[in-house]
């Protein structure tokens, strides 16, 4: 069987997805202006090329069969992402113009969101931002109450009536000083570091409610030695030994060598923390909104 996609005429669909709605062929020529021999041949020619029939035909006009159905949904989808394609590149055009609010978490802000924030600009000159670190919670509220555009948090944060989008994945990982008692080990069970002191993140953040909650399944405790928000002052503490501290790996790794730390390996499955785009709802969004949300997505 050959490895390259089937070759559909956009024509065609747009021919079969009139007919299929207006279940008539003569009106559906008449919107389409083909004449209706041109429809009834390119709705026979997708036929041949699917394989199976479409439509069957009564006198009281044209009814979808169960591929026929199946074969809209998916046509309905192509006309929607094509009309979205054109809309945005009128915008590149027209040199698009708006204002996004965007909050976003300290992980998503220091890591992926830069380079993202970057080359949306360079697409977007005259698209302005505000931007806004905060911790999950917050930002799921300033969506909802309609003070931010777009929120960027981890997937575990709830996030009632808001419509999310698969953003990134980050690995998280546990960070120790060089002469750690855990210090030898490459990967090492969240259980066998809740026998050591923690340095906690912020006690609002989507970390804290992670670690806490997984700590919680294990009936144990988290002895926090140490809070403080900031990544990088976590990994300094960490390198003086008061405490260990679970961080995203992409972000730590540059502070490593310089502050004689090690990163382990959890080995539990939630360690590789999904990160989403939260939106109160896309169809309100404004159309530079949507662009960014759309580069956002994988």
């Amino acid at each position: 069987m050959s490895g390259s996609p089937p070759r559909y005429d956009l024509v065609s669909l747009n021919v079969f997805r009139v007919v299929a709605q207006e279940r008539n062929v003569t009106r559906a020529a008449r919107l389409c202006h083909l004449a209706v021999s041109a429809v009834s041949k390119r709705i026979s020619e997708l036929e041949d090329q699917i394989g199976v029939p479409l439509f069957i035909r009564h006198a009281r006009g044209m009814g979808l069969t169960p591929a026929g159905e199946t074969m809209l949904h998916y046509v309905e989808r192509v006309h929607g992402d094509l009309r979205l394609m054109q809309l945005e590149l009128n915008e590149h055009g027209s040199g698009a113009t708006g204002h996004i609010r965007l909050q976003a978490i300290t992980s998503a802000l220091t890591n992926h969101l830069t380079p993202d924030l970057a080359s949306f600009m360079g697409l977007y000159p005259r698209v302005d931002f505000d931007i806004e670190e905060r911790v999950g919670g917050s930002i799921v509220q300033a969506v909802a109450e309609g003070r931010a555009d777009v929120g960027i948090v981890a997937a575990d944060t709830a996030a009632p009536g808001l419509e999310t989008f698969a953003y990134r994945r980050e690995r998280l990982v546990v960070i120790a000083a060089a002469d750690h008692p855990l210090a030898g080990h490459k990967r090492v069970s969240f259980a066998k570091t809740l026998d050591h002191e923690f340095i906690g993140p912020h006690v609002e953040s989507s970390m804290n409610a992670l670690l806490s909650r997984q700590a919680a399944l294990l009936q144990r405790g988290i002895r926090q030695r140490v809070r403080i928000s900031s990544f990088e002052a976590m990994c300094r503490l960490a390198a003086i030994r008061l405490g260990l501290c679970v961080l995203p790996e992409s972000i730590v790794r540059p502070y490593l060598k310089p502050m004689k730390l090690v990163a382990l390996e959890l080995e539990e499955a939630w360690a590789s923390r999904a990160i989403v785009v939260v939106v109160r709802r896309y169809s309100a969004l404004s159309p530079v909104a949507k662009a960014f949300v759309g580069h956002l997505r994988p």
